[in-house]
């Protein structure tokens, strides 16, 4: 992208340290933290606050973060208790399999909370408002420009009633999740070609619930064309939702609200749980989500999140690795800024450390629907603590300092020798899948 050179004191920008666009659960975050520390900082976000989003269900590695940002109390109240997740498959005898989060290696973080996102985001945004962070809501950024020597950025938006306005920063956030700006505007975004997936979904009002203690548990049903998920939501809502091959989303002939009831009626352990409830929304559908930028930052930006990259919601990580990044990218910005002359290897951990939360979840999301790693789902072993260390990374806990690595080698070799002992079901399983995220 062409750098120009506008100085400093363009009385036509409005001035901040740091922008930035998107106002999630990544861009409430990373203002908050950098408001704290006394930088200026400015969000920008085109959407008004309560609004709609998918991605209810939060990992118990989010709890010490919302600690940290101060709205744990508030979340507490609008959040389902999630003690676990349930796995059910109509593969196995067994037909389903429970999971609790206090059987991870690290005993301390025994749970999450479902949340409906329309007000888990609004807690996250006005907690970053009281903290002093400026924020500019029913705002939509649509161009930025590099100003030269690493100087700064400019970017313009355009407000909801057309008014334009243009903010210079010494640092900018893509916070923009599944909108990458950034990575649209650096031609930077690329499909993942190891993975592609269409997701249906809807809110439910009389769905039935797991009994006692389980009821906020996730629940996910495996099907012959993906995986449904069932999120309670502590006021009677269920989020159901169907991650599809493209194939089957393509071969739609029907309206979308039909489309996803059959498609519901093909997994019978699910149909039974959604026997008496009512839809209370309509069906939205989202097709070919699985994707990667080339770069996770440049010399005075960061992209956080969604913004980056998106794979599967399979494991709920979704807000926790947008928090993550926007803890890291805290720490990284107030280092470039502070002290020029690190900045290099600051950014260079940065990218590290953001790619490795996706690495961890891809191993497993990539195979989770192989026959090999439903039956160590469905039939788990803690040989040397394997079961711990997956409960351990699906609970979130992968940036600390948990020794779960030794214990996932054992967890991925017992698959691997599973593999080579069905060799014949395995490799048919590898080219069936391989079909399956054929782009459409």
């Amino acid at each position: 992208m062409e750098k120009v050179e506008i100085p400093s004191s363009d009385p036509v920008a409005q001035i901040c340290d740091i922008l930035v666009i998107g106002g999630g659960p990544a861009g409430s975050t990373i203002s908050t933290l950098l408001a704290e520390r006394g930088y200026r900082v400015t969000v920008l976000e085109k959407a008004r606050h309560p609004r709609f989003h998918i991605g209810e269900s939060l990992l118990p590695a989010n709890l010490p973060l919302l600690q940290e940002l101060g709205v744990a109390e508030e979340v507490h109240h609008i959040g389902m208790a999630k003690w676990g997740a349930e796995f059910n498959s109509h593969y196995h005898a067994e037909k389903k399999q429970t999971f609790s989060f206090a059987d991870a290696w690290d005993k301390s973080m025994p749970m999450a909370y479902q949340v409906r996102r329309s007000e888990f985001d609004e807690i996250l945004i006005r907690n970053a408002e009281r903290k002093g962070a400026k924020v500019m809501e029913g705002c939509r950024a649509n161009a930025v420009e590099f100003l030269r020597d690493n100087a700064g950025v400019l970017v313009h938006a355009q407000h909801g009633d057309g008014r334009q306005e243009t903010w210079q920063a010494r640092f900018l956030v893509d916070a923009s999740g599944r909108d990458t700006f950034l990575g649209n505007r650096l031609k930077s975004k690329r499909r993942n070609p190891k993975h592609n997936g269409s997701a249906l979904y809807a809110h439910f009002r009389g769905a039935r619930r797991l009994d006692g203690k389980e009821e906020g548990n996730i629940s996910l049903f495996w099907f012959e064309h993906g995986w449904f998920w069932f999120i309670p939501l502590a006021d009677g809502t269920t989020s159901v939702g169907a991650v599809v091959w493209p194939y089957y989303l393509k071969s739609r002939t029907k309206a979308v609200n039909d489309f996803f009831h059959e498609t519901i009626g093909m997994c019978p352990a699910l149909a039974a749980r959604l026997v008496d409830a009512k839809r209370i929304t309509d069906v939205d559908a989202t097709g070919n989500y699985s994707y990667a930028c080339d770069q996770t930052h440049g010399p005075n930006y960061l992209l956080l999140g969604d913004a980056f990259a998106f794979i599967d919601p399979v494991f709920s990580s979704g807000v926790m690795l947008a928090m993550q990044s926007a803890f890291i990218g805290a720490e990284t910005i107030d280092t470039c800024l502070r002290e020029p002359h690190r900045a290099p290897g600051v950014l260079k951990d940065f990218d590290r450390r953001i790619r490795h939360g996706g690495k961890v979840f891809s191993w497993y999301i990539y195979r989770i629907s192989q026959p090999a790693m439903r039956d160590m789902f469905m039939r788990p072993s803690n040989v040397l603590r394997a079961k711990e260390a997956v409960l351990s990374v699906l609970a979130g806990d992968i940036f600390g300092k948990t020794p779960i690595w030794s214990s996932l080698a054992v967890f991925k070799g017992i698959y691997y020798l599973s593999c080579l002992r069905h060799f014949h079901r395995s490799l048919a399983a590898r080219r069936q899948r391989k079909e399956n995220i054929r782009v459409f």
